[in-house]
């Protein structure tokens, strides 16, 4: 078996892996959350119940997937920027670049919006966002030759880029309207760079 057949049958997976999310994520949209079944995500999809189930457990994995599947795209992302960028660059240009693509933006939203109003998708996103946080948190350290079993600094970092985006993408849905997300993004991670100096 070559590598190129191994690529395709990849690209494959990822592509039945994010028609189901999508197919989830557009039925909760109409119908809410209760509202949808796994069968009926797979009918969606055009795949079989137990295909489903191959990809996730439940349908509340597969509505957070392109969350939970953007923070392990996050971790990957920032390994690749050039070693002697400022960590704060790295990761502002890492969130744009997977988290806020343009051409997805608008699914991206209905997501947070939904995830947001539901406790159960809620508590699966933070598992996610845990899970990024750890690995950000082992990324910068090795960035910053610190230690993360010893050094406070890569955990205070990742804690705090992880916290502003929460808190910029909550405050963002409650407005409803006004200052585009990426730029709240951008202010968050400048005041933090900054110190957080007070209003």
């Amino acid at each position: 078996m070559t590598v190129v057949e191994m690529g395709l049958r990849e690209r494959k997976k990822a592509a039945t892996r994010r028609a189901l999310s999508l197919a989830a994520l557009r039925l909760a949209c109409r119908r809410g959350i209760d509202g949808v079944t796994v069968e009926d995500v797979a009918a969606e999809a055009g795949v079989s119940p137990r295909t489903f189930h191959n990809y996730f457990a439940d349908k509340e994995e597969a509505i957070v997937a392109p969350l939970t599947d953007g923070a392990r795209e996050v971790v990957g992302a920032l390994r690749a920027r050039p070693a002697g960028e400022p960590v704060w660059e790295s990761l502002r240009r890492v969130v744009h670049a997977v988290l806020l693509p343009a051409d997805t933006r608008a699914e991206t939203l209905a997501l947070l919006r939904l995830v947001k109003a539901d406790p159960q998708l809620v508590a699966r996103q933070l598992c996610g966002l845990g899970e990024m946080q750890r690995q950000i948190t082992a990324e910068v350290a090795a960035r910053t030759g610190t230690d993360p079993h010893r050094d406070l600094y890569p955990h205070l970092l990742a804690g705090a880029a992880g916290l502003a985006i929460r808190s910029t993408v909550d405050l963002w849905l409650d407005r409803g309207s006004g200052d585009d997300l990426p730029d709240l993004i951008d202010e968050a991670f400048a005041r933090l760079r900054a110190g957080l100096p007070g209003p």
